[in-house]
This record gives C-alpha cells, structure tokens and sequence, in this order.
C-alpha cells in the first residue's frame, strides 16, 4: 500500500526501472492502415512501463512491493496514486516533481499488433536525469529485487547495492558483459534485444555467451515461439508458452518478468519458474487492459497444473 512517511518497512520486492503513465488505444477491426479511418474500440490511461507494468502483476499475485526509478510528474502523479491506493505497491521512494509533466507514452493495440510511441529519449539528451538513486536502505529491507537495465550509474548502483547485501535481483534485456548481467539471480531476454544488440551474433552463440558470463538464470523469450534457458554448464532448455487466444500482447514481457520475480521469492526450480512466468504471460495477453485485469495467482496456478 502506498507509504507517504518516510519510515522504511519491509518489503517482498523492490522494483528500480521505468515507472509511468501509459494511454492506450484498442482499435476495432484491424491495425492501423496509411491513409485509412480507425476506430477506437476502448482507451485508457493507466501504470505503466517495464516497472509500473510488473509492480501491478506483483500486487495482484499478493506481493508487496516498493517502487523507485522514473521521476512521477503532475499529469502522471494523480492517476498513479488512485491506481495504487488500495494496493500493495509503496511509491514512497519515487520522486514527484511538481515542475514536470512526467513520461507517458502512447500504444495502439489491436490483437497481435502494437506500436508503442513516446519521448523516451528525450531522458537522455536533455542532460537533466529524471529518475532517481536507489536508496540502500530500501535495498537492505526487501527479498529479493527487480533491475531495469535504463538508468546508467543509478542502475548500476542497485545492483551493487543488491551484490553487497545478498539480495537476488531479476533484470531484463541485459547484455553478457555486463555487471547487471553478471551478478543476477535471472535475465530475461527479449527477442527484441536478440534483434538489437545481438543482431549480428547467431542465437546459439548469444545464448552461450549469456550462459557463461553469470551464475543466474538465462531465459530468452520468441513471442508464440519456444523459450530457450539454461544456466553455464548446463545443455540447453526450450519450453514453449501456453496456448491461449491474444487479445493484447501489450505488457506481456513485464508480466513475465513479474513471474520471475514471484518465482525467485518462493524459491521455485528453473523449470518452475519458466513455467510459472509463462502462465502469467499468457494470462496477461488473453485480456484488456491489463493493468485492470492483471492475473491473480490462483488463475496462474491452474494454467500451469493444466486445469
């Protein structure tokens, strides 16, 4: 639940990553097309980002959690306090700026198909850091931790910060040489990442490399396609996500890192943590909007037990 005093209880989960308002828009009948009318089946304004997506998944699989990361401006402050008022996500460690609009960014959404628009980096040219230091205080009251990989030395410090404490941390899209992807307890890799920064390198390669350069867990994720994850010096695992009819895929990935997280609190093998966060994907693109209809842990459960 919402924290407003400065006293630092005890947490499951911290969160250090991308926090913000995200507007979207669900289109009737097909993806957008040049030059043709669209019509706006259902739009809303609600959490989002990498971070503020998983903080909502956690909350609803019963795990508290406190958020730091992305500055919070006027016109995202208002909609993200009354979104978490009733949920166990503490925003006492996040910066609300009153001179500041905030990061928002804006999806159209139509079954399979999404495009994502924003100004994000815009946070990165104007010399003006908008998101804030982990605090260790924070770090040293929780369970485990979650690590975006967007935020350069405050990034950097959370995870050291989680190293000199012994607190496991999940990341995403972390490449193998790394300290964020050295010292983690799980990466998840998206195939967005595979076709960005390892574009050049062939798939079996990426994947050894990323097995190599840590003691954690490395899961690359392919959309409708198999998963592939292992550890150094194992062989290769490939699982593949569960079969359910998409409505959004929109925060399909940050839900799946939300399982990671759930996992590695509970103490679950590889192989039930995969199965585990795959269930919570797949919960989270059969329905819209998300952040309203986030999967709760009994739903996962019987996805995963086949029932």
């Amino acid at each position: 639940m919402m924290n407003n005093t400065n006293e630092r209880r005890a947490c499951d989960v911290y969160m250090h990553g991308q926090v913000l308002g995200t507007h979207c828009f669900r289109l009737r009948g097909g993806f957008l097309v040049e030059d043709e009318y669209s019509e706006i089946e259902e739009k809303t304004f609600l959490p989002g980002g990498e971070t503020g997506t998983a903080a909502t998944v956690l909350a609803s699989l019963g795990v508290n959690v406190r958020l730091a990361g992305t500055h919070i401006g006027y016109e995202v402050a208002p909609m993200l306090k009354d979104f978490y008022k009733d949920k166990s996500v503490d925003l006492s460690s996040l910066t609300f700026d009153p001179e500041y609009p905030g990061l928002m960014d804006y999806v159209i959404v139509s079954g399979l198909s999404r495009t994502p628009m924003g100004m994000f980096q815009q946070l990165y040219e104007k010399g003006v850091k908008r998101w804030n230091m982990p605090k260790e205080e924070d770090i040293v009251n929780c369970r485990v931790a979650g690590i975006d990989p967007f935020f350069q030395e405050e990034t950097q410090a959370a995870a050291e910060l989680c190293v000199k404490h012994g607190k496991p941390y999940v990341t995403i899209d972390s490449p193998h040489d790394t300290y964020l992807h050295r010292h983690c307890a799980v990466n998840v890799v998206s195939k967005e990442c595979m076709g960005g920064y390892y574009r050049d390198t062939p798939k079996e390669e990426a994947f050894r490399l990323l097995c190599e350069n840590t003691d954690g867990l490395v899961i690359i994720t392919s959309g409708e396609k198999a998963m592939w994850w292992g550890r150094k010096g194992q062989e290769k695992h490939l699982t593949m996500p569960f079969d359910v009819e998409v409505k959004s895929t929109l925060g399909a990935g940050d839900t799946f890192k939300a399982g990671c997280l759930y996992a590695l609190l509970h103490g679950m093998s590889d192989e039930e943590t995969v199965r585990f966060a795959s269930a919570c994907s797949a919960i989270a693109v059969s329905r819209f909007p998300l952040p309203l209809y986030p999967p709760r842990l009994d739903e996962v459960t019987a996805l995963v037990n086949g029932r």
